[in-house]
């Protein structure tokens, strides 16, 4: 089986809870509980998610990139509460896609905002094009967006790999963004000092192998401190893409993401950064690109969360920082309450 994973957490996961078997004494024997099992899948899903639900209703923008026609999916979320007049932008994760910020974008909408989560290019219910992937092309397709919406200016919030996006997305159209949220960015770090530079025909090639149903929730777990069911819906995705005839386009397009991710950390950019900045960091979170990748002794050096983010406050003028104990690399999920509060607050300021 290989394990290998694109990003890679240890130490954090913790296996999900089983029912325990016992009886009860004196006269009566009280019926084990049945043992609930991990979830099977059986049936492929295309590389755009085709017939997966949604949330929320599904928009298609077309584009030309690189001379090939695509689509970029998106949501387009109205304000349930009185209407703030402001719009929230959520910048999905390598390792995930628009829809896993749900429960995020129902706060906010409740809160009278309107949000657009966009699934990138190369992501999710997106096109998956052969392209030569970077965060200044991401940043133009996501103002191509806003301009097709009607939104001048919005409120940005980045998880993981897409916080690298939203730092570069701040400073190549700072006239776009009026503040920023940063939960368990990636990109903190200078990947390359740490982590060997590998061809995108090997990455691929470990991509294609990465199908094993346990493994992948294995790699999924490790993201989080306490594993919850409703964390599945990630691994499904994951793991039924797997079985779809196109699977090796959907691995090419996460090897050549992943090259833009380990070429183009951004940690060097956040002194450059002017505008209001609230960092959200999990301090259990040990996730880092190309970990596995890295000899043990650098890897146990790589994703130190709590240390970076207090790292990137000092490097950001005026940042804001929230650290979240015995929290993981998922703080918008695993502590939603605490981070919705945090973020909206820091957006009413």
């Amino acid at each position: 089986m290989n394990t290998r994973r694109t990003f890679l957490t240890t130490g954090t996961g913790a296996a999900l809870a089983l029912g325990a078997a016992g009886h009860a004494t004196g006269q009566t024997t009280a019926t084990a509980p049945a043992r609930p099992r991990n979830p099977s899948y059986d049936t492929p899903l295309g590389i755009a998610m085709e017939g997966f639900p949604s949330p929320f209703p599904v928009r298609h923008l077309r584009l030309v990139v690189q001379g090939e026609t695509v689509t970029l999916a998106h949501l387009d979320i109205a304000p349930t509460g009185p209407a703030t007049g402001r719009t929230v932008l959520l910048l999905h994760g390598k390792n995930f896609d628009g829809g896993s910020w749900e429960p995020t974008a129902r706060a906010l909408a409740d809160a009278g905002h309107r949000v657009v989560v966009p699934d990138q290019i190369g992501f999710g219910r997106s096109s998956k094009p052969a392209l030569d992937y970077t965060f200044e092309l991401l940043a133009g397709h996501t103002v191509t967006l806003l301009d097709h919406l009607g939104v001048d200016r919005a409120d940005v919030i980045g998880h993981s790999m897409g916080g690298m996006l939203a730092v570069r997305f701040a400073l190549v159209h700072p006239d776009r963004v009026r503040r920023l949220v940063l939960a368990n960015p990636v990109g903190l770090e200078d990947y390359r000092e740490l982590v060997p530079a590998h061809t995108t025909e090997r990455l691929f090639a470990d991509e294609l192998a990465n199908t094993d149903l346990a493994g992948i929730r294995a790699f999924y777990r490790s993201y989080v401190v306490h594993w919850r069911r409703a964390y599945e819906r990630n691994v499904e995705l994951r793991y039924r893409v797997t079985l779809g005839a196109e699977y090796p386009r959907w691995a090419l397009a996460s090897a050549r993401t992943y090259q833009m991710a380990y070429h183009q950390p951004v940690v060097a950019d956040l002194p450059r950064l002017r505008l209001p900045v609230l960092l959200v960091i999990g301090q259990e979170d040990r996730a880092a690109v190309g970990k596995s990748y890295a000899t043990p002794e650098n890897r146990a050096k790589l994703g130190n969360f709590p240390v970076l983010g207090r790292r990137a406050a000092a490097a950001i003028p005026g940042a804001r920082l929230v650290e979240l104990d015995g929290v993981g690399h998922l703080p918008h999920l695993e502590a939603g309450d605490r981070f919705e509060r945090e973020v909206l607050a820091f957006l009413r300021d």
